[in-house]
This record gives structure tokens, sequence and C-alpha cells, in this order.
């Protein structure tokens, strides 16, 4: 670990090449925050009700036009008397008394589809309400395919959203073992041309189960951009500016979030949109596929024993910081020294499997700890929203708040991680998880309104912020040999988390109760859990499992004197 770190400061440091780096990754986090803020957009339920059919109306009735023909064909529902979005009048087959007044007898499903109240969320197409006009070749004529994902097709609505937050949990898992195989660059490259192509698929899909199915792999392929994205960010930096870079990334995700109902009102087809999406994810590889712009990590290269790759990479970046790599001091070698030492001692590269954190001591656990901690996070933070905005056709007030929250969070650990320690805050953002989520699950029949209001935004804005800690945490908790794999499970775990919330609403919202019961009962376990985590602000990050068992855990009052500084459990030693 000191060999790496001596290597970076001899080639500039944290100076102007890495700096110009890390700040050029933040540009393809908007990017990829409009893929992954699309799903709420495109899976956008407007309200809807039965498309009147007047041959199903008795005689008397059936020259009604306008809202006389909807009152005639609907029933209202409730007391606003909104039309029934799922059924049609039943009248009686006209008998012997032709001249009484209709009335009718009861209630049908719709047989001629639905009228929607559009735009939803900005788009006048979107696959709840797909409608297209195509040739049909039987009749030889027109005829109108709808997908119409309401009512009894409705469960479909949440498969797709699951079935994409499970893309980006395979994604994460799979591409991140790919991360410490084949290099950041190689899977931030591969992650990016795949991404592109199922993205323009998706603006072709034909049906609604090759949409599910290439909203899966594309889930998955941009799981692999941002990971490789974020994990390669992380290695150029050094300890004091790791949060802020890491932070920044977020703020700029935010702004990708914020512009995509922008971009939906002026496209207003979920096609366009798709395409559209396709269109930046191919710009990003346009410029960001040049080693220039973004070098294979040179921590990874080392940790690897890909020596002569990673003295280029050093020697570049030693130039473009103005630091002459001949030049020496009487306390240190000169870098060219340096890598021409490092050079003569490569070898072939030694790749190591995440399975290697079985023959660990305490490195499973600070992963495991903190996996548990990013499924609470994305998990329970539909708990929150669903308290926040009880309305299922609410979609431009969750969606503001959420990305407003996300961005908080964002500035509140850029403010406070660095200065308190990441183990305190993420303690703090969990203790608040709990508790916001416990009053809200055990009297929320019995709070004021501006109470559980109150406590939705807190509750909401803590899961951000643990879910953003946790990950962050976990980089730097993993060493650089597997710190792709390790990341991936952590993020993947928040993803699975995320995947709970469609999983409920295919059974109409029967187990929201008992989820919520889980996530509340999970964070109090994290509560105690996470003070068995080491701190790890201003510290090297670990290259090798033996750097990663060997980080300490210091005491949550960083003003006592006197500081423990020994794990809670011996590291391992190779035999």
């Amino acid at each position: 670990m000191e060999r790496e770190a001596q290597l970076l400061c001899a080639a500039g440091g944290f100076g102007r090449a890495r700096r110009l780096l890390a700040a050029a990754s933040w540009l393809p986090c908007v990017a990829l925050g409009l893929a992954l803020s699309s799903e709420p957009l495109l899976t956008a339920r407007p309200a809807h009700h039965c498309r009147p059919d007047p041959a199903l109306l008795p005689p008397s009735l059936r020259a009604l036009r306008g809202p006389a023909l909807l009152r005639a064909s609907v029933p209202r529902l409730g007391p606003a008397r909104a039309p029934s979005p799922c059924l049609l009048l039943r009248y009686p087959v006209p008998g012997a008394r032709p001249s009484s007044a209709p009335a009718p007898s009861g209630t049908r499903p719709c047989t001629r589809g639905w009228l929607y109240t559009l735009p939803a969320a900005g788009l006048l197409r979107s696959p709840v309400t797909q409608q297209e006009r195509v040739l049909s070749g039987s009749t030889g004529g027109w005829c109108s395919p709808q997908w119409d994902l309401v009512c009894e097709d409705s469960w479909k609505v949440p498969l797709e959203q699951m079935c994409h937050f499970l893309g980006w949990l395979l994604g994460c898992v799979l591409l991140g073992t790919g991360c410490d195989r084949f290099g950041r660059r190689g899977v931030f490259v591969v992650s990016l041309v795949l991404a592109t192509v199922l993205g323009a698929s998706e603006a072709l899909a034909a049906s609604f189960y090759a949409l599910l199915a290439l909203r899966f792999l594309h889930g998955g392929t941009l799981a692999g951009a941002f990971l490789a994205l974020y994990v390669a960010r992380l290695e150029l930096c050094d300890p004091p500016h790791r949060l802020a870079f890491s932070m920044g990334a977020g703020l700029f995700s935010v702004v990708g979030t914020l512009l995509l109902p922008g971009l939906a009102m002026l496209v207003q087809d979920w096609r366009l949109l798709q395409g559209l999406s396709a269109l930046v994810t191919g710009l990003l590889l346009l410029f960001w596929g040049f080693p220039a712009l973004f070098p294979e990590s040179p921590c990874w290269l080392l940790a690897t024993g890909q020596e002569a790759q990673a003295s280029r990479i050093l020697w570049h970046f030693a130039e473009a910081s103005g630091v002459n790599p001949e030049d020496s001091s009487s306390e240190e070698n000169s870098l060219a020294t340096e890598l021409a030492v490092l050079s003569a001692g490569s070898t072939q590269p030694q790749y190591h499997s995440i399975l290697g954190l079985l023959h660990t001591r305490a490195t499973w656990r600070n992963g495991l700890i903190l996996g548990f901690s990013s499924l609470v996070g994305g998990g329970i933070r539909a708990s929150f929203l669903r308290s926040l905005v009880p309305s299922e056709q609410a979609f431009y007030l969750p969606y503001f708040v959420e990305a407003g929250l996300e961005a908080t969070a964002s500035v509140l650990l850029i403010l406070t991680a660095d200065r308190c320690g990441r183990r305190p805050v993420l303690l703090l953002g969990t203790m608040v998880v709990g508790l916001a989520s416990l009053l809200l699950l055990a009297g929320a029949q019995y709070l004021p309104g501006w109470t559980t209001l109150f406590l939705s935004v807190l509750g909401l804005l803590a899961s951000q912020a643990v879910s953003e800690l946790s990950v962050l945490l976990a980089a730097e908790v993993f060493p650089t040999v597997i710190r792709g794999a390790g990341v991936g499970l952590v993020l993947g775990a928040g993803f699975l988390g995320r995947a709970t919330a469609p999983l409920t609403d295919i059974h109409g919202r029967r187990g929201f109760f008992l989820q919520h019961v889980v996530f509340t009962s999970l964070a109090i376990l994290i509560l105690l859990c996470v003070l068995l985590l080491p701190e790890t602000r201003g510290q090297e990050l670990p290259q090798s499992l033996e750097d990663a068992d060997r980080l300490q855990r210091s005491p949550l009052l960083l003003g006592c004197p006197h500081q423990d500084h020994l794990p809670l459990l011996l590291p391992s030693h190779s035999e």
C-alpha cells in the first residue's frame, strides 16, 4: 500500500492531470442519471376509464355523445364520483316494456380499451398507454394493438420495474467482477457500447415482453458503466478528495434526473425519449472511449502486477501535472528510477476472486454489514415515499422530492463525513432511518399530518445518505484487487432493496405492511452492526486482502485522547 502511494505522489500526486480526469468523470453521470431515472417516467399510470361502447347500450341511449355517453356507460366511484377505471355499466336485454327508462343492472369489463388523461409525466405515448396503428395481415385493414397495462394487465408494470432493477443488480455483480479481471476502462467501454445498442433496441420494441427483456439487459449494462466509472474515479483521488469527488458525481446524476421530465415534455413519445437516451450514451462513448479521458486505473494495474502499463500512465500523469519524471531529491528517487525498478520486476498479472473474502477475518464482515445497510437504504425508501405521497397517480411531487433529497444528502455528506468520519455519520443516518420508520409504522394514524410529512422527508433523506455512504465506505474498505466485485455486491444490494417495492405492487400492495416491518427491523439490527466497521477517513485505499484486514477502527468520539487502534478481530496472515 505504501509503494503505490509513493509512486502516485512522485507522479505529481493529486495534481492537475488527476483532478481534471476526476472532474471529467462527472459528466457521464448526467447521462447515467437520465437512464436510471427513466423507470418511474416510463411506467407512470395516468388516470383512465373504459372507452364507452354504444353497442352495449339500450337502443334509446345509443345516440348519446360526449359526457352524456360517458355517464350512461361508465359507473362512478367514491365521493368524487370519478369514472371507474376498469368497468362498464351492464344493461338488461330489452324486454316487453320498451317504453320504460333503461336502468343498469350491473357492471362488466371494458370491451373497447381505455381512454387516458394525457400527457402522463409529460408523455403522450408511454409503454402503459401504448397505442399504434399497424397493418393487419388477416383483414388487410388497419388495427390498433394496445398494450394498455392497466386493470387486468396492471401487474405487468411492477414486473417491468422489478426486472429493470434486477438487471442493475445482475450487472453490478457480474460486471463488478469483470472490473477486477479486465480492468475498469475495459468494462466501462464495453458497457457503454452495449447500453447504446440496447437503448436503441428499446425504442424499437414491438411487444411488451421484448421491452421487458431489453430493459433487464439495459439495466445491467448501465450498472457496469456506473460501477466502473465510480471505482476508477475513487482510485484517481487522494484521501482528502475522495468524498468530495464521489458526492459531486452524485450531484451530476441528480442533474440528469431533473432534466428528464423536460426532455419528456419536449419529445412526448417514449420511443423518441429512449432513442435520445441511446444517442447521449453513444456520445459518451465517442469522448470517454478514448484513453485520454478515461485511462486505466494505475492503482488496479499496480495491485495486479501490470507494472509496465502502470508506468506509462504514471509517466503521463507526471508530465501532465508539470512534474519532471527525471528530477529527484536527496530523500526520494526520481519517478523514472522508481518506474525502472518497478518494470524490472514485472511479472505475469495476478487476478483475485471475490471468493478470497472467505479467507479474511474482518473484510467479509465489513462487506456483509455494508451490504445490509445498502439493502435497507434502498428498500425502505419506498415506504417513506408512500407515506409522503399516498396517491399512485402522483408523479411530479415524489419524483422531484426524491431528486432534491438525493442532492441534499450528497451535500450533507460532503459537509459531515470528512469532518466527523464515515462511521459516525453512517450510524446517525441508520438511527434516523430506524426511528422515523418505527414512528410511521406504529403511530401514523395517530400523528398529525405535518408530523407524518416531516418524518417521511427526514427518513427519505437519511435513507439516501445511508445508501450513498454505504457504497463509498465499501469502496474504501474493499481492497483494490476485488474492489469492483465488492462494491458491485454492496451497490447491487441497494437495487435488490429497490426491487422489493414493485414486488409488493404485483400483489396489489398486500405485502406493503410486512415489507415495512422487515426493513424497519433490519435498520435497527444494522444500527448495532455499524459499530463494528472501521474508520476509513484520511486513509489510503487498501491494495491487497491483507491490507484490508488491517484497517483499524477509531472511537466514535474523535476528541477522546486515548484512541483504540486495535482491530476487533486479528488480521489473517498468509502462511
